[in-house]
């Protein structure tokens, strides 16, 4: 039912009523927001970010055809805005052989996620997180914050479905290994 509502409002949007633009800042920012923030770790650059991401969605919104929901399609304007300014600042991440990581077992992951003090795990967690490359928070915001499907992931980063199985797969192996590292 959203999408339809989504599809009715760009089609009245593009015939003129531009001030119901608003109605989808209103339906779509925060989540547009928290995507963001997670990607540049910084709540006033995310916050331009957003507007960014909302200033292009509307300035191309005669170009949406309908294809997915525009819930995706705005997804992927503030995912790829969100990377290229992480790219722009060339940040410093925390590197990691992949033969580290190829030698984390199923068991390994599940020890290291099964803290009994969850407030701990969460702290540990959030921790581990800023360390990941900004593609990878992006990948787990998607899947484990926001609840999206893998297909809809994949539409969104423009990866194969079974590139984004594979990379959250790995992405649990290397926050285990760098949980490991806090205790």
């Amino acid at each position: 039912m959203e999408s339809l509502d989504d599809k009715y409002l760009i089609k009245r949007i593009t015939g003129g009523e531009t001030d119901l633009f608003g109605c989808l800042v209103d339906r779509y920012g925060q989540r547009v927001f928290s995507l963001i923030v997670r990607v540049v770790k910084n709540r006033e650059d995310a916050e331009e970010l957003a507007q960014d991401t909302f200033l292009k969605a509307f300035r191309a919104l005669s170009k949406f055809k309908g294809d997915c929901s525009f819930s995706t399609w705005i997804y992927q304007i503030a995912y790829n805005t969100a990377i290229s300014y992480t790219r722009k600042k060339k940040y410093e991440f925390l590197t990691i052989d992949n033969l580290v990581i190829d030698d984390v077992t199923e068991e390994k992951i599940n020890e290291v996620f099964s803290n009994e003090d969850t407030s701990q795990l969460l702290e540990e967690l959030d921790k581990a997180l800023k360390c990941l490359l900004p593609e990878e928070r992006a990948l787990v915001s998607f899947f484990y914050n926001e609840k999206i499907p893998i297909e809809q992931i994949a539409s969104i980063s423009g990866l194969s479905v079974s590139n984004v199985k594979t990379r959250l797969y790995r992405i649990r192996k290397k926050l285990a290994v760098i949980m490991q590292q806090f205790v």
